[in-house]
């Protein structure tokens, strides 16, 4: 889009201001006029123009006195102005440089000569503005805390702000375009998530989908996440990239703990709940036709319920007081899936799922709580459960080693397939999976985002794909694998938890 400058003419006379106008009318300018000096300072403060033309014998305020008060306004104090004046001594010329002028125009005027100043000083005026815009974004890029890089079409880094270079790991002494691509250097410290979206990178850069860099969780710090966003800018011999990188640990963090909350309160208050609803229910129905004995066996079932229950709430509430989700910690051992995943299985009333583990990963834990692990299998299964046709799925989960030290956990069920439009949005927060959203079939919500989000701050990847054999769907997780140290005592869960 082409600038276009803008004109402020004082003067009080309507002839000279109807002379200026139709000498400048075909030079593509907006236009402004005022008939004193009064009038122009009001208007030259409101618009902030390119250039003012100012007569000089003007009554009540002259032209000089005019000049002086806007140099005197710190916004006005570097628009162009000419006087136009018919004094044509030293003294009068004296007076307006020092009243802040910064060229004259004699009356009567040549047309253009005046033409071609108009232009020279417009044309200077709107460069002065562009070095005085581009300083004030090159302070606030260099100064804030978000990363900003500038990327070529082979997605070389042109410039990168103080930020983004911690976030790469870029040295202040190495001047730009630095070596190596962004790509590259982003995979030496992060994951690359969601993968599919980063496959024509750069080319695909300025897309609606968010793309993150997600740096694992260690032992002595927690995951760090860059949400990656960028703009196309068209340049003369192509285009470049701007790419922002915005860390959102926190709002992730904090839709895990939610989600993650959410499901404890859940699972936790259902069944001390079903068990004093149940007791007490038949009690008052039956309570005519029961002795003392069965009267005070319904009592201690409800009771007990009630105690559950008070535990269960003295937990959550103590989960509340912690204020996050538990750390990787110890992480969690894989001699331990078999129970859980039959542990869940009761209690999500699935009857046919099969669990099978590779024997040499029972040596083996992965960066997870066992609270997480637990997580991720019950959104998995209830995905499972929630799109099969009857909500009675196969599903086999297989826990086997990969080459290159980490544990391939694939949960494949035989429900319903999904589009490659819907494949593309699965771990996106409150996705609907189905197309008409009536609700019939709950959307997949935060489940599979939070799945995701587990699964990359500890280094691992996720992929989700339709079966080939049938209908179904299959989740393909991978996890670094850590060696269960031999004198550590496992932990284990006399039932599973949230």
């Amino acid at each position: 889009m082409e600038y276009t400058s803008t004109i402020l003419i004082i003067d009080d006379e309507k002839s000279a201001r109807e002379t200026l106008e139709a000498l400048l009318a075909n030079e593509s300018y907006i236009l402004h006029f005022a008939k004193n000096g009064m009038e122009g300072l009001e208007m030259a403060v409101d618009l902030n123009p390119d250039l003012i033309l100012l007569d000089v014998m003007m009554p009540g305020m002259n032209g000089f006195e005019v000049c002086s008060r806007l140099r005197a306004n710190p916004m006005m104090a570097e628009v162009p102005i000419i006087l136009v004046t018919a004094l044509d001594d030293r003294d009068s010329h004296l007076h307006g440089i020092a009243s802040g002028a910064d060229d004259f125009v004699t009356k009567p005027f040549d047309r253009l000569e005046l033409r071609a100043r108009i232009r020279n000083i417009t044309r200077l005026n709107r460069y002065r503005r562009l070095v005085s815009e581009r300083s004030k974004f090159e302070w606030v890029v260099e100064q804030t805390n978000e990363g900003y890089i500038l990327l070529d079409n082979d997605d070389r880094i042109l410039y990168a702000n103080p930020q983004a270079r911690m976030y790469l790991g870029l040295t202040d002494d190495v001047e730009p375009p630095y070596h190596g691509t962004f790509l590259g250097r982003a995979r030496k410290e992060y994951g690359i998530e969601p993968s599919n979206l980063w496959e024509d990178w750069p080319a695909s850069a300025d897309s609606k989908y968010n793309r993150y860099l997600v740096r694992p969780e260690t032992d002595n710090s927690r995951a760090l996440w860059l949400q990656v966003e960028s703009l196309v800018l068209p340049t003369g011999s192509g285009s470049e990239h701007l790419v922002r990188l915005r860390d959102v640990t926190a709002e992730i963090t904090l839709q895990i703990e939610m989600h993650s909350f959410t499901q404890m309160v859940h699972h936790k208050l259902r069944t001390p709940l079903t068990s004093m609803y149940g007791g007490i229910q038949y009690l008052a129905e039956e309570s005519a036709n029961l002795n003392g004995e069965e009267i005070a066996e319904m009592a201690e079932i409800a009771f007990k319920g009630i105690d559950n229950l008070r535990q269960e709430v003295e937990e959550i509430l103590q989960y509340v007081n912690v204020g996050r989700m538990p750390s990787s910690g110890d992480g969690f051992s894989l001699s331990q899936v078999t129970a859980m995943a039959d542990y869940l299985g009761k209690e999500l009333a699935m009857d046919h799922i099969h669990t099978a583990i590779h024997g040499s990963l029972s040596k083996f834990s992965i960066r997870l709580m066992p609270q997480a692990v637990e997580q991720i299998l019950r959104e998995l299964l209830q995905n499972s459960k929630k799109f099969h046709p009857k909500g009675k799925p196969d599903v086999h989960i297989i826990f086997e080693p990969t080459d290159d030290g980490r544990v391939r956990i694939t949960v494949k069920d035989n429900g319903q397939s999904l589009s490659p439009e819907q494949l593309k949005h699965v771990w996106k927060p409150y996705y609907q999976a189905e197309k008409s959203q009536s609700g019939r079939i709950p959307g997949m919500g935060l489940g599979l985002s939070m799945v995701a989000s587990l699964v990359w701050g500890v280094g691992g990847t996720c992929n989700l794909y339709n079966r080939e054999d049938g209908d179904g769907v299959v989740v393909d997780i991978k996890i670094p694998l850590d060696r269960v140290e031999k004198n550590k005592p496992v932990r284990r869960k006399a039932k599973a938890s949230v």
